[in-house]
């Protein structure tokens, strides 16, 4: 295929190629986040098979809790536009 065939073809604006370009970089941040929660699980069932390190239990524990919520925060606000309260103008 020529280049101007695939110019051609590709009729996106400006503005779309620069918002699907956003939504790429939200995907690796999101994936980044997936494997973070992932390994957390993992170190979590070590830790907790031992019983060696209640705090580290507890410190994962909560890590968890973060990393999920910061997942679904920016799920939302990025694919279903959801905005808190602290971005409202």
């Amino acid at each position: 295929m020529s280049n101007a065939q695939h110019t051609n073809l590709d009729q996106r604006t400006r503005e779309e190629k620069e918002r699907e370009a956003a939504m790429g970089e939200i995907s690796a941040v999101l994936l980044n986040l997936e494997h973070a929660i992932s390994r957390a699980e993992k170190a979590l069932k070590s830790i907790r098979k031992t019983g060696a390190h209640p705090n580290a239990e507890l410190a994962l524990d909560r890590e968890l809790e973060v990393l999920r919520a910061s997942r679904k925060r920016l799920m939302q606000q990025t694919y279903y536009g959801a905005l808190d309260s602290l971005q409202m103008f």
